[in-house]
């Protein structure tokens, strides 16, 4: 449990900082701050997808309530405008997440217990409620905010008029705009009351329509808009005095039953499949057991498929090749969800293209997925190695032999003889790519013509996996009976000319890129020494350590270039142009931090002491997860002073690299 009480929202700001997420796996999700504020345009308690896991609208940014006592009123809503907010987070006495997120209210005898879950497989929000009144009797005013567009836009006061009908406690509303997807609203308790019949005069507010919503954390990244939803009805709930009452409402994108909707075993499903989840992991420690339930997030079913993938991160991104080959084995095998990573592999396995997997798949369904990439192919054999050592039976084998091994073949002649971002195998066995305006690494922002951080060329971790690709398919050849002389002949080759082009003695590190050569200290070096398959001489890699922990080390992760290197950007703020420069510039990136841990165990050889001091770091972390997204990782921090997380706010590669670490170099060693 995660518990915050009203040190952690003294104001509506200060509350804005930490925000919960659930997930339906399927795309969709709810998302909100322990205020109750709405801090983004990606957040509300339905965000639906309606083509698993992309094409995702925004159905129900939240509900807000209000309680009236004889000509008393007090309003439990929480909310930055353009002018006055709305203050409730005063009434609000404590916020916990517990699996589920609950708000608890009181005012003078009055106590509200709120929580929020979501249907898993369905585009559906339950909100709960637990009310004890005081000696009066009162009314409860819920008034649900709808709208209907995409999660990553606002909307004007005139989009938000849609036609409405109701029949007993169901309210529905068609919106012109998605026209084919009805949104359903169901109230177990209380009257509908129109808010068109509200009085109203130039003086007073717009009643059906929540106007100029104000986000907190868009106004940070340079987005200056206003936020629109439609309030056409209030839900009514009378209360005796001293009454108990418990009820609840669904939003959905698919129609409710009426007869047969429950909130509250809504809610206890969600939890009951969170905790069996959390009893999944091999090892029982209560961090592991959070991992495993962050892991959750991102794991979701692909229509396309019809299998199982992983979203890059919460609340924008969609699955993308390069980041679920990395995130996948914390995320899916140090979770003891084998079945999922069967399917993930197979999943991805169906979209190579020329020895390419998709970097990105698009947000919208009729849109094809980007191939532009170098790494994630690469990636795909250390994911494949991870599935075999967790899960190495012969059926898995079976399933890698029927299934994947084919398609690693093709990778593997693809990048031997060339393929598409100018890639290819240059005649000292190493591998080239990029060219113009390519972006295929990791680091990959391009603002029109500028290309921020090209690395064209030879990249230093591009050669990394392909020494350990080559490997994974001896290895596999072996286990096959299948002749694995070539590819030990080219590894062999690859280790001779990477020792002879990588390495750095002024530096005493390893360059970042080489034809032409790029000298800057980053962390792509660190998996030249964490990889299952590895080149350098154990110097050189207590050196690379030695070198990323004095430059590019923090605690959150790992900066993406060294302070006194030229261009070296200390924060990642403001508008995107701006963000856009800082990105790989020195921003810390957390995802790397897994293989810097796995790095530093492995040249201290597992020691006593080694494995003290990543224990430490992992606490470190595990600090981070109380604050940004509760429970979750977020994808960056500032480069200079890394405190409040940037980007996602929980990201996959993050949260899965770094409980692979914990599970790896350093649990079994405790």
């Amino acid at each position: 449990m995660y518990r915050y009480g009203k040190k952690d929202f003294r104001t509506i700001e200060e509350g804005s900082e930490k925000e919960w997420v659930l997930t339906n796996g399927i795309g969709g999700f709810a998302n909100g701050t322990i205020s109750g504020n709405t801090s983004r345009m990606q957040a509300g308690y339905l965000i639906a997808s309606f083509s698993p896991p992309v094409d995702r609208y925004l159905l129900l940014s939240k509900i807000q309530e209000r309680l009236t006592i004889a000509d008393d009123t007090v309003d439990f809503a929480c909310q930055l405008y353009l002018r006055e907010p709305k203050e409730g987070h005063k009434h609000l006495q404590s916020f916990t997440y517990d699996i589920l997120p609950e708000f608890h209210y009181q005012y003078g005898g009055f106590h509200m217990k709120k929580s929020i879950a979501m249907e898993y497989g369905h585009n559906t929000t339950a909100v709960c409620y637990e009310i004890e009144n005081g000696s009066m009797e009162s009314t409860l005013s819920l008034t649900p905010l709808f709208t209907c567009r995409d999660m990553g836009a606002v909307c004007t006061s005139d989009q938000q008029h849609p036609d409405t009908s109701i029949s007993g406690q169901l309210l529905t509303l068609h919106y012109e705009q998605l026209s084919e997807h009805p949104i359903y609203f169901y109230a177990s308790e209380g009257v509908y009351f129109d808010r068109s019949l509200i009085p109203t005069s130039m003086a007073t507010p717009n009643y059906l329509v929540e106007e100029n919503q104000y986000y907190l954390i868009d106004n940070r990244t340079g987005f200056g808009g206003l936020d629109n939803h439609a309030t056409p009805y209030d839900i009514q709930v009378t209360l005796k005095p001293y009454e108990k009452k418990k009820f609840f409402c669904i939003c959905s994108a698919e129609p409710i039953k009426t007869d047969a909707c429950d909130g509250f075993q809504i809610a206890a499903a969600y939890r009951k499949r969170a905790e069996e989840l959390m009893n999944m992991p091999k090892f029982q420690d209560d961090l592991s057991r959070k991992f495993a339930l962050a892991s959750d997030h991102f794991i979701t079913r692909r229509d396309s498929t019809g299998l199982k993938t992983i979203l890059a991160g919460l609340p924008w991104f969609t699955d993308w090749g390069r980041d679920t080959m990395i995130a996948m084995t914390g995320l899916t095998l140090c979770t003891g969800r084998y079945d999922d990573c069967r399917e993930i592999l197979a999943s991805f396995a169906r979209y190579e293209k020329h020895g390419l997997l998709p970097n990105v798949f698009p947000n919208t369904a009729k849109d094809e997925p980007m191939y532009n990439t170098i790494d994630a192919s690469l990636w795909y054999f250390y994911a494949v190695e991870r599935f075999l050592h967790y899960a190495g039976t012969e059926e898995n084998y079976q399933f890698i032999k029927e299934n994947i091994y084919p398609v690693l073949k093709k990778i593997i002649t693809a990048y031997q003889n060339g393929t598409d971002f100018s890639i290819g195998m240059d005649s000292d066995g190493l591998i080239h790519g990029g060219s113009d305006k390519d972006q295929i690494t990791w680091m990959d922002v391009r603002v029109g013509d500028w290309v921020v951080t090209p690395r064209h060329g030879k990249p230093v971790e591009i050669n990394a996996l392909w020494y350990n690709a080559l490997n994974v398919m001896a290895s596999l050849s072996t286990h096959y009976q299948d002749d694995a002389s070539a590819y030990l002949e080219l590894a062999a080759k690859v280790k001779e000319s990477f020792a002879s082009r990588y390495w750095n003695e002024e530096k005493q590190c390893l360059y970042d890129v080489v034809d032409p050569i790029e000298d800057a200290v980053r962390p792509n070096q660190i998996w030249a020494v964490s990889l299952p398959y590895t080149m350098l001489s154990k110097e050189q890699e207590k050196a690379v350590v030695q070198t990323v922990t004095e430059k590019l080390y923090t605690a959150y992760g790992l900066r993406s270039l060294a302070p006194d290197e030229p261009g070296f950007q200390k924060e990642y703020i403001g508008a995107l142009i701006k963000r856009d420069g800082a990105y790989h510039m020195g921003t810390v990136w957390a995802y790397p931090l897994g293989g810097y841990i796995s790095a530093y165990c492995k040249v201290h050889d597992h020691s006593p002491e080694a494995i003290q001091h990543a224990l430490e770091m992992i606490h470190l972390i595990e600090d981070h997860m109380n604050d940004g997204c509760i429970n979750g990782i977020a994808e960056i921090f500032d480069g200079d002073t890394p405190c409040t997380s940037r980007g996602c706010y929980t990201q996959a590669w993050s949260v899965g690299e770094i409980f692979r670490a914990y599970t790896e170099d350093i649990l079994p060693y405790i």
